[in-house]
């Protein structure tokens, strides 16, 4: 079993999802966790309220990740209550697609900000509070590796991620790791319409491993990246998608 106690772990987008999923399996593996989380408080508490179930310190702070000052302070309160961050992992994100002929900037600018500009806000936010040997994990995805029509935005702001990544995993060696977690399709309310106009049958034939990724396939890849059994490792993306991107 992967421990992560004595340690904090700040979940940035850790309300729902993938993020909360991570925040949860963190603290059953001994971490005390913080999240940062935009708008729906309901989630966010029972996210803390699991955490608390495990036994061990939470908290939940408010803030738009794509906002500098408002989430340099949501992360400024988490460290004073729960101490240095040992482990940063980055959520936040938003999944939407449209053709390019179609694509305003608006939607390009609002994709990028939300998705990338909130990745090195967080980042930039922890930077003077992570305590020697942090782990710094950053969600990308499959559609940065790859390509994806109609989500063009969205693919590029993931590819630009694993390189802003690669970049910090050189700036900040040797006292913190970072590295990414690139999931392939993966059941959360945030792909539940696309998946539902594919067809959830349709889509799960496509993986090798024949099921569609549950956010805890990608969390238990998270927290190995966490954990002092990837303490050499960096620089590096895994990819959690069942086989998928072998079939191109």
């Amino acid at each position: 079993m992967i421990s992560l106690s004595g340690r904090h772990v700040l979940v940035v987008g850790g309300s729902r999802g993938i993020g909360a999923c991570t925040a949860r399996m963190a603290a059953q593996a001994g971490a005390d966790v913080s999240i940062v989380y935009r708008a729906d408080s309901a989630a966010a508490a029972a996210v803390v309220a699991d955490v608390n179930a495990f036994g061990q310190r939470a908290g939940a702070y408010q803030a738009d990740a794509s906002q500098e000052v408002a989430l340099t302070g949501a992360i400024n309160a988490a460290v004073g209550e729960l101490g240095p961050i040992h482990g940063l992992v980055v959520s936040a994100g938003i999944f939407e697609g449209v053709a390019i002929g179609a694509m305003t900037t608006e939607f390009w600018d609002r994709t990028m900000s939300i998705n990338l500009k909130s990745t090195f806000l967080s980042v930039k936010g922890a930077l003077n509070h992570f305590a020697a040997g942090a782990s710094v994990v950053i969600y990308a995805s499959t559609a940065g590796q790859r390509g994806s029509a109609v989500y063009s935005a969205y693919a590029t702001s993931k590819a630009a991620q694993i390189i802003f990544m690669r970049s910090m995993a050189l700036e900040l060696a040797p006292k913190v790791r970072v590295n990414c977690v690139a999931p392939g399709w993966t059941e959360t309310d945030m792909v539940d319409v696309p998946l539902t106009e594919l067809g959830r049958e349709n889509v799960a034939a496509g993986f090798p491993l024949g099921r569609i990724g549950q956010p805890a396939d990608v969390a238990g890849a998270t927290l190995f990246l966490l954990s002092d059994l990837a303490g050499f490792i960096t620089g590096a993306t895994i990819t959690v998608d069942g086989g998928m991107d072998m079939r191109g």
